[in-house]
């Protein structure tokens, strides 16, 4: 693996969601690059086939590639639950690369390995049985109950953020029964984070709702030094974002949580 330090860090999800993971790495590793793409075109990957989300992550990552990225990362469960394991092998030591579902999962090591455990995510994610599966492979006797919530991604894509709507739409997900009783509920999917405190609110703040984005931004900080590729100058003032179709709504929370002026660069390569 030929990386060096100056390099910038590659990140991609299928629209704003991974943008909350891009905030806590520029939060953590201010002197970082990033270059974003967001697949706005195709969004969402949850219910897409697991073949197609392989081929949209691979094109992608070979985007970012000739970015000259030292790391991708796939800022997306449902492509992490899908492609992670082929983009490491198309990637090979050309860069590194990471998914931010193993993070999460070692992260309730920490927690206790009895008792039981929620998870949301899309159906793509849900239905793959990643996170069942390596939870329960690390800890046997914790219990898991998953469900797919499909519309909180277009929902929050089309801006329904904290309001009646989308209060409405997460009571009637969360209110599944099989919830109870559950001391941690795992958001599956980079967008829940926009949501995270109403979430926390139907649960009356007694469940302990975890999302990636600071767990993965600490782990991508150790892969880094363990690598000595921590970038020691500040290129940070250089981030670049891509998308594949614009939207408004991509472009005010991309503002909003780099709290700069960010420039958009519309990206058609799949033709």
């Amino acid at each position: 693996m030929n990386l060096s330090a100056d390099l910038p860090i590659g990140i991609f999800d299928s629209g704003v969601g991974g943008l909350t993971v891009a905030h806590s790495i520029k939060s953590l590793l201010p002197k970082e690059k990033i270059i974003y793409f967001g697949d706005t075109f195709h969004l969402p990957y949850g219910d897409k086939s697991s073949k197609t989300v392989r081929y949209y992550s691979r094109k992608i990552s070979d985007f970012l590639l000739e970015k000259s990225c030292k790391t991708i990362l796939i800022a997306c469960n449902t492509a992490s639950a899908s492609a992670f394991d082929e983009v490491t092998q198309h990637i090979g030591d050309r860069a590194i690369v990471m998914n931010v579902v193993d993070p999460v999962v070692s992260l309730l090591g920490g927690k206790g390995k009895n008792g039981k455990v929620g998870v949301i995510g899309t159906k793509g994610t849900i239905n793959s049985g990643t996170y069942r599966d390596k939870i329960t492979r690390r800890f046997p006797s914790m219990e898991v109950i998953s469900k797919a919530t499909p519309l909180f991604v277009p929902m929050i894509e089309e801006g329904f953020i904290d309001d009646d709507i989308s209060d409405a739409i997460i009571h009637a997900y969360l209110s599944d029964r099989r919830f109870a009783g559950i001391h941690t509920l795992i958001l599956g999917c980079t967008h829940y984070p926009l949501i995270r405190r109403q979430i926390e609110r139907f649960f009356k703040d007694e469940v302990e709702v975890i999302d990636s984005g600071n767990i993965v931004a600490s782990e991508l900080q150790r892969k880094l030094q363990e690598r000595d590729l921590l970038n020691p100058e500040n290129g940070s003032d250089k981030h670049e974002f891509y998308v594949s179709d614009y939207t408004e709504f991509f472009d005010m929370i991309s503002r909003m949580f780099f709290e700069e002026e960010v420039h958009l660069e519309k990206l058609d390569f799949w033709t």
